[in-house]
């Protein structure tokens, strides 16, 4: 990969990282990957280990990092497990995979269609009647709500800020208050489908409409149909539980003192049943690698409906979201992945579509839903894609 390229697209994976993602640059649809098939070259890890060295630093306390190249793979961890012990951070730890799990609740709607439980075109409104009042005069597909094309309003919260989430951390908003409030809102933003917008709203009803049409939970139905299937045994939903159960390394939040300095809050516990089907999985690195090379390879969801998640909404300017993931282009090459971050963790995974060149790590930054850059996974962004 040729310098300049290969510096567009760590930056470019790096903004996808540090802040989810953003508003959508001007790619037109996702074009075929070029060939790769010469390149031998194993993981560059004098860089990886440089990467990750020196932590805890003030932009993260630990990180864990797995890289696949068809010349070998590389794991790597650093940091601490909490900052009281300063002991070395788990290498197999479990993590907030924030809006990762949406990878999950994208899979588990297109098999209930390769099922002919769902079908993509109908309107939701026919699968929840409750839900939608009668100013939704417009049809809002499934297929709009896995793409973020529905133009539904966001859903409220418990704050917005960290101050005022952080004081309502043990408390419960559940997923059909958050559905009720942005229905309540009124008709969408935009007419379904010609617009672009990244909302959690979309995958929290994708998860009630789970529920509907099964009659079973969202969390037992994303097992069954994606976790077992992809052998994540030590990825599960918490539903209202605030503690990361099993190994851990804790999240801090960098909050700023009134004379300036800065300190660390610990915001490991954290009740987050509002983010349900769109961001309440905890998860580990070597579960989430087993999920991406198992997708990709078509065991998870069949075809056709695995097209969905690599193929982004035609007629839609700037659409880089497709079912579930996003995609970054550099160089000939198609990287497709997704990003996740709560306070104290933020997660990515992402390859290429022939699994030629993988990244999956889980940084404990101390600003994970800041929108500015962290030079923790700028380094680990750049190394991996050496």
């Amino acid at each position: 990969m040729r310098a300049r390229s290969h510096a567009v697209l760590a930056a470019s994976v790096v903004l996808a990282l540090a802040a989810g993602p953003l508003a959508a640059p001007a790619f037109a649809a996702p074009p075929a990957p070029a060939s790769r098939s010469a390149d031998q070259r194993g993981p560059a890890e004098e860089a990886l280990r440089a990467a990750v060295a020196g932590l805890p630093n003030q932009y993260a306390t630990a990180a864990l990092v797995r890289v696949g190249t068809p010349g070998g793979d590389w794991h790597g961890s650093a940091g601490v497990r909490d900052l009281a012990s300063g002991r070395a951070a788990h290498p197999d730890a479990r993590f907030r995979a924030g809006s990762v799990t949406k990878v999950v609740t994208a899979a588990t709607v297109l098999r209930l269609a390769a099922q002919d439980v769902i079908d993509l075109h109908a309107p939701v409104q026919g699968y929840l009647p409750d839900l939608f009042t009668p100013d939704f005069e417009q049809p809002i597909s499934v297929r709009h709500l896995l793409n973020h094309t529905s133009g539904i309003k966001p859903g409220d919260g418990l704050g917005d800020d960290f101050a005022e989430l952080y004081s309502h951390r043990y408390e419960t908003l559940t997923p059909q208050q958050v559905a009720a409030s942005a229905i309540a809102k009124g008709p969408e933003d935009f007419v379904p489908g010609t617009r672009q917008q990244y909302l959690n709203i979309n995958y929290t009803i994708l998860g009630l409409l789970i529920e509907k049409v099964t009659g079973r939970s969202y969390a037992s139905e994303a097992t069954r149909l994606v976790l077992r299937p992809a052998g994540m045994h030590d990825t599960y939903f918490p539903g209202t539980d605030p503690r990361i159960r099993g190994p851990h390394n804790r999240g801090y939040q960098a909050v700023e003192r009134p004379d300036g300095t800065t300190r660390l809050v610990d915001v490991t516990e954290w009740n987050q049943a509002d983010r349900w089907a769109a961001g309440n999985m905890i998860s580990t690195t070597a579960d989430l690698e087993r999920l991406l090379t198992k997708l990709f390879r078509g065991r998870i969801v069949p075809q056709p409906e695995l097209e969905e998640m690599f193929t982004t909404p035609a007629g839609v300017p700037g659409a880089t979201l497709s079912a579930g993931l996003e995609y970054q282009e550099a160089d000939g090459q198609v990287f497709w992945g997704k990003s996740g971050g709560r306070y104290g963790y933020s997660a990515f995974i992402g390859g290429t579509r022939d699994l030629s060149r993988t990244l999956v790590c889980a940084v404990n930054s101390t600003d994970a839903k800041g929108t500015g850059r962290n030079p923790v996974i700028d380094a680990i962004t750049a190394a991996a894609l050496q």
